[in-house]
């Protein structure tokens, strides 16, 4: 799957908040931070905690199981004990609405 999906409408994401999406099956999560919208997987990087339950402070996401931090923009781990980022998606917002596109590698065999 290499084409951007309509995931969501822009007025569904409030500045500051989280928001589960499914893309084709892949759970992911939004973030709007500073009027960017920031897409990522869903699964905390430590052992799968649901990222769209944490906490996000800026741009920095806290995993609401062991407080793992991440980067929303980059994916990059900021605080352990997860070791491994988190992948992120391109975004792109089109006549209000969030469109996500999840590399063809993403898709679970």
């Amino acid at each position: 799957m290499t084409d951007f999906i309509k995931v969501a409408e822009l007025d569904e994401l409030e500045e500051g908040a989280l928001l589960a999406a499914e893309v084709d099956g892949e759970p992911i999560c939004l973030a709007r931070v500073n009027g960017d919208v920031c897409a990522f997987t869903d699964n905390c990087t430590h052992i799968s905690g649901p990222l769209n339950e944490g906490d996000l402070d800026g741009d920095i996401l806290t995993c609401p199981w062991h407080g793992a931090q991440f980067n929303v923009h980059t994916g990059k781990v900021v605080r352990g004990p997860a070791r491994q980022d988190i992948q992120t998606y391109p975004v792109k917002i089109e006549d209000d609405s969030i469109f996500v596109r999840i590399p063809e590698e993403t898709y679970s065999a």
